[in-house]
């Protein structure tokens, strides 16, 4: 008999090694990996694989004796295909950082990263990522990316639906995306609060969290009568 696929896992980030120093939302992303010594590679597309971003990352995450870490870089990319593929897809975890959403898929997909994601994906590897790393994996998603709030049709499509970060901390974001649902501009989706963060297994939710009291999670729809509704998720308090 063919063998059981592993569960596919998309976690979304209202925070992590680039906004908090408690490192609770990274330690949830680690403890969830397939292994107990996971690997992990940062992508950070986004930002242009901005130095400053990428030095951050290997600092946080240098304390962290329980995992393996890795960058990968495009913008001054160092590996041929084979190679490219081979290190995506012996990865645990895929750590996206925040940045431009349209830029970070445009640059994947010159590079065919976006294919090598999904086979990993479809392999078990856990996708994370704050900000425009959060947005890539659904079908649409809110985001700057063009200057002014808007909405982007277009994603990798692992998590149906849409994303909208920073759903508390931006000004207008949580009323631009709610239009965006009502009118049909974005399908119904997930919004992220900072502090915040949502487990998505084989595209549903099974867990939302919080590193900070009040930070959530919400569910947002068209309501039928022209306008959207939001529900706010329940999300486990974490501790250090």
């Amino acid at each position: 008999m063919p063998a059981t696929p592993p569960p596919r896992h998309v976690a979304l980030l209202g925070g992590g090694f680039s906004t908090d120093r408690d490192g609770l939302l990274d330690d949830w992303v680690l403890e969830r990996a397939r292994s107990g010594r996971p690997k992990v590679c940062f992508l950070a597309t986004a930002s242009g694989d901005a130095p400053a971003y990428v030095e951050l990352f290997r600092t946080a995450f240098a304390s962290r004796s329980g995992c393996e870490t890795s960058v990968l870089p495009l913008f001054q990319r160092d590996l041929d295909d084979d190679a490219l593929r081979a290190r995506l897809l012996a990865q645990d975890v895929v750590y996206v950082g925040g940045g431009n959403t349209a830029n970070l898929l445009a640059v994947w997909r010159v590079h065919g990263v976006d294919r090598l994601l999904r086979e990993a994906y479809d392999r078990g590897t856990l996708l994370c990522g704050i900000s425009a790393g959060a947005n890539c994996w659904a079908e649409g998603s809110h985001t700057d990316s063009f200057g002014p709030l808007t909405f982007l049709p277009d994603g990798l499509g692992l998590l149906p639906g849409s994303v909208c970060p920073h759903y508390d901390s931006e000004p207008g974001r949580r009323p631009s995306y709610r239009a965006a649902v009502a009118d049909g501009s974005l399908p119904a989706g997930w919004a992220v609060e900072d502090g915040a963060g949502a487990l998505f297994t084989d595209g549903a939710l099974t867990e939302a969290v919080s590193r900070v009291p009040g930070a959530g999670v919400y569910r947002v729809e068209p309501d039928g009568r022209g306008g959207s509704v939001e529900r706010a998720l329940a999300a486990r308090l974490l501790t250090a």
